[in-house]
């Protein structure tokens, strides 16, 4: 008897396997706090674009999709200078 494996020309399953989404859980996470810490325009990009990934594999909740594009709509605050020069 022999074993019967799908071929390559098969469909595949589209759902992330459970670790790789926790992953990108914890990617949009890093990503949420680096934004707010840093403020750069490569912090916010970075979180655009895992935020996307996890709204494609339908790991970020409506609220939390609503709480990133509130966080990103408001302007950048420029940072003041924690040192005063005299």
């Amino acid at each position: 008897m022999q074993a019967q494996h799908p071929s390559g020309s098969a469909a595949k399953a589209t759902t992330a396997p459970r670790h790789l989404v926790a992953t990108a859980t914890s990617i949009v996470g890093e990503a949420l706090v680096s934004y707010q810490v840093q403020k750069t325009q490569a912090a916010r990009i970075r979180l655009e674009s895992v935020a996307d990934m996890a709204c494609r594999l339908g790991e970020l909740t409506a609220a939390d999709a609503a709480l990133i594009t509130d966080l990103l709509a408001k302007p950048r605050a420029t940072r003041r200078p924690s040192l005063t020069l005299i």
